[in-house]
This record gives C-alpha cells, structure tokens and sequence, in this order.
C-alpha cells in the first residue's frame, strides 16, 4: 500500500519539508532584524555621543561649560545644606552651654572652635580688651556693639558664598544652551544645504541633536533656581539664631560694663 501511493506521500513530504524551510527562514529574518535593531539602538546617530563626535570645538565647549556649571552648581547646593545643618547644631549647643558659664571667657571654651558663636564671643570679649588709647574716645556700649556687628556680618558674608553662582546659573544657563542650539542648527542647516538632501531623516536628527542644548540647559538652570531659593530661606533662619545671639551676648557685656568678658 506503501508502495503504491509512493509518489503521493513523497509530495506531502516534500510540501511539510518546504513548509518548514520557509518557517526557519522567517524566524531567522527575525533573528537578523532583531539584532540589526539592537545594533542600531546600541549605535544610535542622534544620540549624546553622536552629538558629541560630531559637534565643533564650540559646540564641545558649550557643553563642557554646561557640565561644569552643573557640578558647581550641587556642590554648592549639597555643601551649604550641610553647612546650615551644621550651623543649627551649633546654635543649640550655644544655647545649652555658653550661656551657663559665669564669663563669657568661659562659655566660649564650651563651644567648638569653628563654631561662628565662638568667634562672636570672642570678639565681644576682645573688644573690652582692646577699648584702650584713641578708642576710648568711642563710649564703650558703641565700641562693643560694633565689634559684635562687624562679626555678624563676617558670618553673613560667610553665610551668602555661592549663592550668586547659583543665580548667575539659573539666569543665565537657558541662554548658553540655547546659544549651543543655534549655533547647531545653523551647521546642521550648512551641512544640509552642501548635501543637497532635504529628506526627513536628514533634518530630523541634526536638528533634534541641536535642541538638546536647550534642554541640556534647562536641566541645569532648574536645580540651580530651586536651590538658591531653599538656601536663602535656610540661610535667614540660620542668621535669625546668629542675630539673636549677639542681641543677648551685647547686652550681657553692656550691662555688665565689660566685667563680664
């Protein structure tokens, strides 16, 4: 029976076979596209790197300046919030301990050395110290008074560095990166034009590569805003304790016409 219907199977056989052959052919194709995607997804045109390899030396230099902005930027950020942090730590210890001394010489060895409530005793007491020969001409509450103040205001203008690197970056961080996207689109439009092709594809990404300045700065305007708005505030509650401070340390060393330094 075989046999006789030979030539029939032979053709099921064969259709099964070439059945098969195309399926693995097909998958294969996949295969082949898959991985051409991946390759091409791993090597994209558009991307920062392409950007990158592609770009002038003012292009690079735009973007340098950008990344450097940035870095300053957080570090500023991230430095000062610590420092406040600091700061705040050193004000309650001010409070717990200096004010427990019977003289100010005391209760300034009770705090840290870098403690900015140290250098504001010491230069109280300093200043009964120093209230000799033309000074004495200055009435003594003015002379003291004046020594606290000039150390509050060291620890302000301590207190303010960096913060007008980080407004001159929020302000001016979107221009830079919108000077890098016209400078782009203009020798993306130049390369264009000597090409002499106008397809999508050839627009596309040569313009998209030039608005990523943009956004590039951008990026880095935003955090430099949000932060010199968090650190102002931070810094006037910082300075409203150091304020505080003087008020009463001034009027401890007036009140006791100096005896108390």
């Amino acid at each position: 029976m075989f046999i006789k219907n030979y030539p029939y199977c032979a053709q099921r056989v064969f259709i099964v076979l070439l059945m098969f052959g195309q399926a693995f052919a097909q998958t294969s194709s996949d295969t082949v596209m898959r991985a051409d995607s991946s390759v091409s997804a791993l090597n994209n045109p558009y991307g920062l790197e392409a950007l990158w390899v592609g770009s002038d030396s003012i292009t690079k230099f735009v973007l340098l300046l950008l990344l450097v902005m940035s870095v300053s930027s957080w570090y500023i950020i991230v430095s000062k919030i610590l420092l406040n942090k600091k700061m705040s730590g050193q004000a309650a210890q001010a409070d717990e301990f200096f004010w427990s001394g019977d003289t100010v010489t005391q209760g300034v060895a009770k705090l840290d050395t870098d403690s900015p409530y140290r250098f504001i005793a010491e230069s109280g007491a300093s200043a009964v110290k120093t209230h000799i020969g033309l000074k004495k001409n200055i009435p003594s509450n003015d002379w003291i008074e004046m020594n606290i103040q000039s150390a509050v205001d060291t620890i302000q203008n301590s207190s303010q560095n960096g913060l007008s690197f980080l407004a001159t970056v929020g302000s001016t961080s979107p221009f830079v990166g919108l000077f890098g996207t016209v400078w782009g689109i203009y020798h993306a439009l130049t390369a264009i034009g000597i090409s002499g092709q106008a397809s999508i594809d050839k627009v596309a990404g040569p313009v998209g590569e030039a608005l990523i300045m943009t956004a590039i700065g951008l990026a880095v305007a935003i955090p430099a805003v949000l932060g010199y708005n968090y650190l102002a505030k931070a810094n006037k509650t910082v300075m409203d304790d150091v304020k505080e401070f003087s008020e009463e340390l001034n009027g401890v060393l007036v009140g006791s016409d100096g005896r108390a330094a």
